[in-house]
């Protein structure tokens, strides 16, 4: 993926992880987290419109995109919680503005409600935060990963072609699906796939759930209202228990709101950082 280059990299406990940093080195840092099964790709567009006004951080998780995979790596959400907490001091940088896309999301407010890192800002767009979650197809995967990771590889590339394309909204362009797929692809990426669902568990958000009510840092809601993966309801529900949370549906885009309404979801992000005292 020549056109989103990560040419740094940091060794952490969890395998070495691929990051950029986008914009003027004086502008206000903002951090994006990506979400499963996808990479900070995901952010691309996004990414390089804010850092016209912020110093723009991006990385895959370990486990995920460019990072590194192994076999019997954690990947769990605990795991990346903290990692997140490491990273963010590998960066030098403190209360960042950031913007969370679905598990990422889950591993920003474990890294805050958790860890104590704090924020300036918390942007949570369609995030894994509310039990339960999960689909049907993500929970007979989770019961039978050994199972499925020993799929033929074409199999195994029409399976997640498949599930990466059914988040809703207006369908992602061919090329990019490709992109999304490629990292689970091959000796590495194929149990990499199955490794980090297997340890996707629901009681990692059951543990921090009961204290988004405590949660006192500026916090913008945004949500995909055709999301096929967590229903809109979900995200009213979420802005609804967090203190002074602001609500933003963003219409005619999926799960992936970054790919189905880049411009929308932008602006909607950079009203609520430039809004802020």
């Amino acid at each position: 993926m020549s056109e989103w280059p990560l040419p740094e990299s940091f060794a952490g406990e969890l395998g070495t992880v691929r990051w950029n940093r986008l914009g003027a080195p004086g502008g206000r840092p903002l951090v994006l987290l990506h979400g499963t099964p996808f990479s900070s790709y995901v952010w691309r567009a996004v990414a390089r419109s804010l850092a016209r006004d912020h110093q723009v951080f991006v990385w895959d998780m370990p486990g995920y995109g460019r990072s590194e995979k192994y076999p019997g790596q954690d990947v769990s959400l605990a795991a990346q919680g903290r990692l997140f907490a490491r990273l963010l001091e590998h960066w030098g940088i403190e209360n960042p503005l950031v913007a969370a896309h679905d598990f990422g999301g889950a591993v920003a407010l474990r890294a805050h409600l958790l860890h104590g890192v704090r924020y300036r800002a918390l942007a949570l767009v369609d995030p894994v935060a509310l039990a339960p979650w999960g689909s049907p197809f993500f929970r007979l995967v989770r019961e039978h990963a050994e199972v499925f990771e020993q799929l033929p590889p074409p199999l195994h590339r029409a399976l997640v072609r498949e599930y990466v394309g059914s988040t809703g909204g207006p369908g992602l362009h061919p090329g990019v699906l490709d992109r999304l797929v490629d990292p689970w692809l091959g000796e590495s990426g194929q149990p990499a796939f199955y490794r980090q669902i297997a340890q996707a568990d629901q009681r990692y958000t059951d543990e921090m759930q009961g204290r988004y009510a405590g949660i006192e840092v500026p916090t913008l809601v945004c949500w995909g209202e055709d999301d096929a993966w967590i229903p809109a309801a979900r995200g009213r529900e979420l802005a609804g228990i967090v203190p002074g949370a602001r609500w933003e549906p963003i219409a005619h885009a999926g799960h992936l709101v970054q790919e189905d309404a880049p411009a929308e979801l932008t602006a909607a992000l950079l009203d609520f950082f430039r809004g802020l005292s």
